[in-house]
C-alpha cells in the first residue's frame, strides 16, 4: 500500500535522478571553502534571487538564526509574528544562542504584519529598552503569500525607521509560482532571506541564506560557530542545485491538487474547510477533536497519513499524485457519510 503523507511537505524524498546526480557529485571540503558543488549551489541561489552572495546552511531553522544573529547584536529585538516560524519553531534560537529579544506581533488575516501596529512597538533609544534593529517576514504564512504591494511597503518603512528586513523565504517559491512573478519581484524588497531546499523543492537537506557579501561573511561566521560547518556537503548540495534547476515551476501542480482537495471536502457535513488557506499547497480543514483523533486513525488504515487537532493542515507535494487527492477525497468522504 502507498503511504500518502499530507502531514507536510518537509515528508518528500528524492528522485533517483536526484539521488544518482547526488551521487557523482563533485566535493571538496567547504569549510575552505573548496567544494565545488556547493559554491555552484550558493552562486546559484544568490543570482536567482539578485543578491551578491549566499551560504548553504544544514536548515532553515540555522539559515533563519544565522541571519537574525547577522544582523542583530546581544540586547537587540527583532519583531516578528506570533505564529512565525522564526519565533514560535525555531527553539528559541535567537533569544537563546544570540541573546536576542523577540517582540511577537499577532498577523493580519492575509498573513502580513500590521506596520502600524510595528512602529508602536519599535523602541525608544534609551539604554532601558532592547534596541529594535529588524523585521522578520514569511513567505508563505499557512500556505498565503504576502501581497506584493505590502512588501515594498515594508521595506520602504523598515528604511525609514532604520531597521533590516528579513525574510524567511522556507516557501518562497510556491509564493511566486501562485503569483506568476519572477523571484525577484519578491525578493528586491529585502536585505535578506532564507530558502528551504527540502520543503516543495524537494531535496533532502539543507537551506541557503542570501545577502549582501558583507552580510554573507558575517553569517558564515556564525554558521561555523552553531555547528554548521560541513565538508563534502556537495553530496547534498548537488540534490539543491537539481531541485533550483528543476522542481520550481512544478510546484504549480500542488497549488492545482491543493485545490482540488480543497472543493471535494467543501460540502461534508462535521467538516469545515478553510478556503483562505488553499492559496499555494496547503488547505485547512477544521473539526471537533474527537472526531479529527478518529479520522487520523481511519486514514492511517487506508495508508494516508494527517496530523490530529481541531484544525487539520493537509500538504500537497511532489510525492504527492492528482490520483492520490480523488483517493484521500474518496476516504475522507466515506469517513463523514457512513
Amino acid at each position: 500500500m502507498k503511504t500518502i503523507d499530507l502531514r507536510s511537505d518537509t515528508v518528500t524524498r528524492p528522485t533517483e535522478e536526484m539521488r544518482e546526480i547526488m551521487a557523482r557529485a563533485e566535493v571538496g571540503d567547504d569549510v575552505y571553502s573548496e567544494d565545488p558543488t556547493v559554491n555552484r549551489l550558493e552562486k546559484c541561489a544568490a543570482e536567482m534571487t539578485g543578491f551578491e552572495d549566499a551560504v548553504f546552511a544544514t536548515s532553515g531553522t540555522q539559515a533563519n538564526l544565522i541571519g537574525i544573529m547577522s544582523h542583530c547584536q546581544r540586547g537587540d529585538e527583532y519583531i516578528v509574528g506570533q505564529q512565525a516560524h522564526t519565533y514560535k519553531y525555531e527553539g528559541g534560537g535567537a533569544a537563546v544562542l544570540g541573546s536576542i529579544q523577540p517582540q511577537p506581533l499577532e498577523f493580519e488575516d492575509d498573513s502580513t504584519l500590521d506596520l502600524n501596529k510595528v512602529e508602536e512597538k519599535i523602541k525608544a533609544d534609551d539604554y532601558h529598552f532592547a534596541r529594535t534593529r529588524l523585521l522578520c517576514l514569511e513567505n508563505t504564512q499557512n500556505g498565503k503569500t504576502l501581497p506584493l504591494d505590502y512588501l515594498q511597503k515594508a521595506s520602504n518603512f523598515t528604511k525609514r525607521k532604520n531597521l533590516k528586513l528579513h525574510l524567511d523565504g522556507a516557501r518562497l517559491f510556491n509564493a511566486v509560482v501562485m503569483q506568476g512573478v519572477a523571484v525577484t519581484e519578491v525578493t528586491q524588497w529585502f536585505d535578506s532571506l532564507s530558502i528551504c531546499l527540502s520543503k516543495g523543492l524537494g531535496a533532502p537537506v539543507g537551506s541557503l541564506l542570501c545577502g549582501t557579501a558583507e552580510f554573507i561573511t558575517e553569517a558564515r561566521k556564525w554558521r561555523k560557530m552553531v555547528g554548521g560547518g560541513m565538508r563534502q556537503a556537495g553530496i547534498v548540495a548537488a540534490a539543491g542545485l537539481y531541485a533550483l534547476e528543476n522542481n520550481i515551476e512544478r510546484l504549480a501542480e500542488d497549488h492545482k491538487n491543493v485545490q482540488i482537495l480543497a472543493e471535494g471536502l467543501s460540502d461534508l457535513e462535521g467538516l469545515t474547510v478553510q478556503q483562505a488557506g488553499a492559496q499555494t499547497n496547503m488547505v485547512f480543514i477544521s473539526l471537533e477533536e474527537d472526531k479529527a483523533k478518529q479520522l487520523t486513525l481511519f486514514l492511517r488504515e487506508k495508508g494516508i497519513l494527517i496530523t490530529p487537532g481541531k484544525m487539520i493542515r493537509l500538504v500537497t507535494h511532489l510525492d504527492i499524485t492528482a490520483e492520490d487527492i480523488v483517493f484521500v477525497i474518496k476516504e475522507i468522504r466515506h469517513f463523514f457519510e457512513n
